[in-house]
């Protein structure tokens, strides 16, 4: 059982294309897809080869009613706040980041991020994925001394452990990983990481 996660394409489709030549058994699309919404079509007849198998979480660049919709039309699951099983695992997903300087259409405050990640606090083993990374770690790092990344989901992260968590949203850390106590989480970006259960 193989998942892939990737994030941040940003209308890049021949990054894309990459993607979903990649065999896995589901593929998770952890937001930013377009910017600013728009293009969404285009990028959905793309991931169209996979469609019973894609999953779309919502990025800061796009709202929930749009993904929603856009998982409607061509047949996708629409991830948002939802969990599914593979292989012995809970895999969670939840969209949105943490409020930044732009204005996008899928922000929120650290509070309803920490509301929205405790529907996942028992699910055990879980593999968490977000896009936004948690708060002052490699995930997150623009440059050195500057992290935007959110508080609630580090804090999450520490007291829940989940054993793995991936996330985007910060380009400048695309394929950073790091270790916070048991939970191995990584910013899987365009370049997208494979996860093979029957390696764990």
């Amino acid at each position: 059982m193989k998942l892939l996660v990737f994030s941040d394409i940003h209308s890049n489709h021949g990054a894309l294309e990459r993607l979903m030549d990649v065999e896995a058994d589901c593929y998770v699309a952890a937001g930013d897809l377009v910017s600013w919404s728009r293009g969404l079509d285009r990028c959905g007849e793309i991931l169209s080869r996979r469609a019973d198998r894609m999953y779309v979480l919502p990025g800061n660049h796009e709202s929930a009613a749009s993904i929603a919709s856009f998982c409607r039309k061509f047949g996708f699951h629409d991830f948002h706040e939802q969990s599914i099983e593979l292989a012995g695992f809970h895999v969670a997903g939840l969209g949105y980041s943490n409020p930044t300087p732009f204005n996008t259409p899928g922000e929120y405050s650290e509070q309803e991020i920490e509301l929205r990640l405790e529907r996942f606090a028992n699910l055990k083993p879980l593999v968490l994925i977000c896009h936004c990374p948690p708060f002052g770690t490699a995930l997150d790092r623009i440059r050195n001394g500057l992290h935007a990344g959110s508080r609630s989901v580090k804090v999450f992260i520490e007291k829940h452990q989940p054993a793995f968590f991936f996330c985007g949203h910060i380009h400048e850390a695309e394929g950073a990983s790091v270790e916070i106590g048991k939970t191995r989480g990584i910013n899987v970006g365009q370049r997208g990481y494979l996860l093979d259960f029957a390696t764990l």
